[in-house]
């Protein structure tokens, strides 16, 4: 049975955001790749002296499109 990586990026919601979560637990709402960057900050899991790779398959799992699928909120 294979692990999944730490990191969840979850397909995008009707507002054009994408859930985050780091070790099962929310950890905020992404609107592009700064915001996911902060929440793994914020997490513990990446820190500015050594920065992560967010095209890490290892570390983050992109579900319904990769780390450039932002959609724009419907009008």
């Amino acid at each position: 049975m294979s692990e999944h990586p730490p990191v969840i990026v979850h397909p995008p919601t009707p507002s054009g955001g994408r859930r985050v979560t780091v070790h099962g637990q929310i950890v905020g709402l992404a609107h592009g790749r700064g915001d996911v960057a902060e929440f793994l900050r914020r997490a513990g899991v990446a820190d500015p002296a050594h920065p992560v790779s967010l095209d890490d398959p290892r570390l983050i799992e992109w579900r319904g499109g990769s780390l450039d699928d932002w959609p724009m909120p419907p009008a």
